[in-house]
C-alpha cells in the first residue's frame, strides 16, 4: 500500500515546529517515531494533507534529572534509549522494567515515548506507566506551555487532551521515594504484542514495612488505562498480604468495563485482570524491586 499525497515539513527547531502545526492544525499530523502512524498512513486509514516530521527538532529527545529528583523524558526519546539508560533505571525503575514488554527491539529503536502517549492506544504500556507514576505532560504551542496531569490527559481510545496545535514536548515523572517498590505484569498473545490485559503497581513502604501508599493501574481492559482507587485504599488500610493482594484483584475485576473483541471476551479480561493485579503486587514483596530493574 502507498500513502495518499501530502505536503512534508521537517523543522529543525521547536519554534519552527509549533508554528507549522499551528498553521496546519486543521489538516496536519505530527510524525515522531512513526511506528503506529506510518502503517495507518500506508493503509490510507488516515489522509492528512500535511505531515510535520519532528525527528530533526533539536532538544526534543533525551532524559534528564530534575532538581527535585524527578525524571524528565522529552517527547522524542526512543523507547530503547529509556530501556538502556542508567539514569532512568536509577530514577524510575518501573519505567525501565516495563520497556522489554514494549513491542520488539526493532520497534523500540524507533518508537518514542511521546508518540506512544499521544497515540493513546488503550493496550499500550507507556500511558499506563505515566498514569501509575502520576506523571505530568508538558504540551507546547505558539502561546507557550501548559501542564496536564496523566489522570486528565487520556480521554478515550486514541483520544487525549492534546489540542490540534500542540506538541507533547516532555513527560515529568515525580521523584521516586525511599521505600517504593514496583510491579508489572501483562498477558499478550505473543511476546511483543499489545497487552490483552496488563497491570502496573507501585507500593510505598514506611520504615516499619507497612504499606503507606499504593498505586494500581489496569490497562488493555477499557478505553483508557484506569487507576483502581478502591483497591489502593484497601491496601493502605489493611496492609499488603496474600489475601489483600487477591482482594485487590477482585476489586479490579469488578471495577472495569472491558469490551469483547477479536482477541478476548469481556469476561475473560475481567478474570485475567484480577490475576495481573495480584501478580504485580506479589512482585513488590522482593527488595530487588526498589533498585535498578533487571
Amino acid at each position: 500500500m502507498k500513502p495518499p499525497p501530502f505536503a512534508y515539513f521537517a523543522p529543525r527547531s521547536l519554534d519552527e515546529a509549533v508554528k507549522l502545526i499551528d498553521e496546519h492544525q486543521d489538516d496536519g499530523k505530527l510524525l515522531s517515531g512513526g511506528q503506529s502512524f506510518v502503517p495507518v498512513l500506508s493503509l490510507r486509514l488516515a489522509s492528512p494533507a500535511t505531515i510535520i516530521d519532528l525527528n530533526r527538532v533539536e532538544g526534543l529527545g533525551g532524559a534528564s534529572e530534575m532538581p527535585d529528583g524527578g525524571l524528565r523524558v522529552r517527547g522524542l526519546t526512543r523507547h530503547r534509549e529509556i530501556e538502556l539508560s542508567p539514569l532512568v533505571a536509577r530514577l524510575n525503575p518501573l519505567l525501565t522494567g516495563t520497556m522489554p514488554h514494549v513491542a520488539h527491539v526493532q520497534i523500540r529503536n524507533r518508537g518514542t515515548t511521546g508518540g506512544s502517549c499521544s497515540h493513546a492506544d488503550p493496550a499500550a504500556e507507556m500511558p499506563a506507566i505515566a498514569l501509575t507514576c502520576d506523571a505530568d505532560f508538558v504540551l507546547t504551542s505558539v502561546t507557550g506551555e501548559r501542564v496536564v496531569p496523566a489522570g486528565e490527559f487520556f480521554q478515550g481510545v486514541f483520544t487525549t487532551a492534546l489540542e490540534a496545535n500542540e506538541i507533547l514536548t516532555e513527560i515529568r515523572y515525580p521523584a521516586w521515594p525511599k521505600g517504593r517498590r514496583w510491579g508489572f505484569e501483562e498477558m499478550a498473545r505473543r511476546r511483543g504484542d499489545f497487552a490483552i490485559v496488563g497491570s502496573a503497581v507501585l507500593v510505598d513502604f514506611d520504615e516499619a514495612g507497612r504499606c503507606g501508599a499504593a498505586k494500581i493501574t489496569i490497562f488493555g481492559a477499557g478505553d483508557i488505562p484506569l487507576r483502581i482507587a478502591e483497591a489502593e485504599e484497601m491496601l493502605v488500610a489493611k496492609g499488603l498480604t496474600p489475601e489483600t493482594m487477591r482482594e485487590a484483584g477482585r476489586i479490579t475485576s469488578a471495577a472495569i468495563e472491558p469490551r469483547d473483541d477479536l482477541h478476548a471476551s469481556a469476561d475473560y479480561r475481567r478474570d485475567v485482570s484480577a490475576v495481573m493485579v495480584r501478580r504485580a503486587l506479589e512482585q513488590t514483596a522482593s527488595p530487588l524491586r526498589t533498585g535498578v530493574a533487571a
